[in-house]
């Protein structure tokens, strides 16, 4: 018997700013930067990544190119992206 797999989308499931917060939470905890920031662009995708295009002022592609598995965004592009998701980056002492 062959079991039928699926494509599982992470985006379907961050329907509130709770669940997006707790993904991108265990994504920074990774502190793996091409983990995060391939979160942080399922929650783009998650909040609509037309939306998003508009609020930030970059282009749909290069959302998608720059929070990609292989993308290297920019320190100012990741934070106009969280920005635009309502998201903010803190500090606090490692333990």
């Amino acid at each position: 018997m062959t079991e039928k797999l699926t494509l599982y989308d992470p985006a379907e499931d961050l329907a509130s700013d709770e669940a997006i917060a707790l993904f991108m939470e265990e994504a920074f905890y990774t502190c793996n930067p091409s983990y995060i920031a391939h979160a942080l662009g399922v929650v783009a995708r998650a909040k609509g990544m037309t939306q998003i295009a508009k609020e930030t002022g970059l282009s749909r592609n290069q959302l998608y190119r720059s929070f990609s598995e292989d993308g290297n965004p920019t320190l100012r592009t990741t934070l106009a992206l969280m920005g635009a998701l309502g998201l903010e980056m803190t500090a606090k002492v490692a333990r």
